[in-house]
């Protein structure tokens, strides 16, 4: 008779200490993402009420890794991950440092605001693939579904946190101390990363080229039928769930009373949710395939936008952001993995750069699209539209 496997629970990769380390990390680094995600949307809700310009804020951040997304996972792969983990966080300190400095001088426009939220999205880019690469081969390969779980649990309690402090600091002591910490918590981040002993282990047969690593790895997900599906569905996912993001900024000014708190509290919801949606994942996975949870978490997306198209109140969109997040991180943890388990390790941080360019590439065009469409119509309308081509692709 053989012995039954051991149970493996939604937090057992918190008990590696490195893992528990770096997780800790990325949960901090996710914080200081919201954090000025935040304050840059409400910013520029305070510098125009164009529907575009603010829904360009999100196409500002995501559209670096897309244009980025593949070299960054290429060097992920042939240089010291550890290094060039740290180095992302010092540069994210110090675009920070930039937008206090543009806030504190009034120097602050919309064109300029753009241009520091894509050098923002840089480092998001430089640092996503190589925290991707490095999350196997800390953990064993039975534990990756659940350390891609707790992935998420940082990334959406990081959208409670960040939103609920950048929210508070706004209507307290405004947006240039939105920054400040942000600056402060992503030195801190690139420090903690110091503390870190992986030895990198040089590839045998020497030390690929850029090009060339990057030709090697889209040869291979070329190849990859799991992978080519992969990319495609969750490029379809994001083009159509990112509008509900995109033009949130507008939908909370546009309810009852709305304004940075109602920002704060969707946002929150959103998050509540998908990290609900997480800890309940490990039964879910055992009652459905993948597939299905692919399925029915994008149908549950879609209805959630609706339902925020058409919501007077937050006593309406409070519920929906939460089934929205639940959705969300259901569809993109079930892809990620597939992700995960369709890729050998040598060529992992490219996979993974691909997976994020996908998700990244359907957001930036996703949110100016969206934004475009509520410009020319409405909000109502841009975000019915998403709702129903979500359904039917």
């Amino acid at each position: 008779m053989r012995p039954t496997p051991p149970r493996i629970g939604p937090f057992t990769p918190l008990k590696l200490p490195v893992f528990r380390m770096l997780w800790s990390t990325w949960l901090l680094a996710n914080i200081c993402m919201w954090m000025n995600d935040v304050a840059a949307a409400w910013m520029m809700t305070t510098l125009t009420t164009t529907p575009l310009w603010v829904a360009l804020v999100q196409s500002a951040s995501t559209l670096p890794v897309f244009l980025l997304g593949l070299p960054s996972g290429a060097l992920a792969d042939i240089l010291d991950r550890r290094r060039w983990l740290m180095a992302t966080q010092f540069w994210l300190a110090g675009v920070a440092i930039v937008l206090c400095a543009a806030v504190a001088l009034d120097m602050m426009t919309a064109p300029l605001l753009l241009a520091l939220t894509f050098a923002n999205g840089i480092g998001l880019a430089l640092r996503w693939p190589v925290f991707a690469a490095i999350v196997p081969e800390l953990v064993p390969r039975p534990q990756l579904p659940a350390a891609l779980g707790l992935n998420g649990i940082a990334m959406n309690a990081s959208r409670i946190i960040g939103p609920l402090v950048a929210g508070a600091l706004i209507a307290s002591a405004g947006s240039l101390w939105v920054f400040v910490l942000n600056a402060v918590m992503s030195v801190a981040s690139g420090f903690i990363v110091l503390r870190w002993r992986r030895e990198h282990t040089p590839n045998p047969l020497g030390r690929e080229k850029l090009v060339s690593a990057m030709r090697v790895g889209v040869q291979f997900v070329r190849q990859s039928l799991r992978m080519r599906a992969v990319l495609t569905r969750i490029s379809i996912f994001f083009l159509h769930s990112t509008a509900l993001l995109a033009l949130l900024p507008l939908l909370a000014r546009g309810l009852e009373g709305g304004g940075a708190g109602t920002f704060t509290l969707l946002l929150a919801a959103m998050g509540s949710g998908a990290i609900s949606a997480v800890l309940v994942m490990p039964r879910l996975r055992q009652a459905y395939v993948r597939d299905q949870l692919v399925l029915r978490g994008a149908l549950l997306q879609s209805a959630a936008t609706a339902v925020m198209a058409v919501a007077p109140n937050t006593w309406v969109a409070v519920p929906a952001m939460f089934f929205g997040g639940a959705a969300w991180i259901t569809v993109a943890n079930s892809l990620s993995v597939s992700a995960q388990l369709a890729l050998p390790d040598w060529v992992r941080a490219r996979g993974m750069s691909m997976f994020q360019m996908s998700i990244m590439g359907a957001s930036a065009f996703g949110a100016a699209l969206w934004g475009h469409i509520a410009t020319g119509s409405s909000l109502q309308a841009s975000l019915l539209i998403a709702s129903v081509t979500g359904v039917l692709m």
